[in-house]
């Protein structure tokens, strides 16, 4: 998800988002760069103006350090998966 792709992406999100979705798996996602996590924020946004409980998961390792760089991983709902075990992050 770069800045090539993140309109489209959005619209996606926002789709999903009208059709009930609220679990956004993003282990598909490769390539990333900071408009991947404005893309992240404004579903998230968009969600919680909805009143939806939007959780997102699969996160690739370079997309979660953008996110903590950033500092932004207490906005966003991440479901982090060790294993077996579901460790899921704040602000839970």
């Amino acid at each position: 998800m770069t800045v090539d792709h993140a309109q489209a992406a959005w619209d996606e999100g926002v789709r999903a988002l009208a059709a009930s979705q609220t679990h956004f798996d993003l282990s598909n996602v490769s390539a990333v760069d900071s408009s991947a996590v404005a893309v992240l924020l404004n579903w998230q946004r968009a969600a919680e103006k909805s009143a939806v409980d939007l959780r997102f998961s699969g996160l690739p390792t370079n997309l979660l350090s953008l996110v903590a760089m950033y500092g932004v991983e207490n906005l966003l709902k991440i479901d982090r998966v060790k294993g077996h075990v579901l460790d899921v992050a704040p602000p839970y």
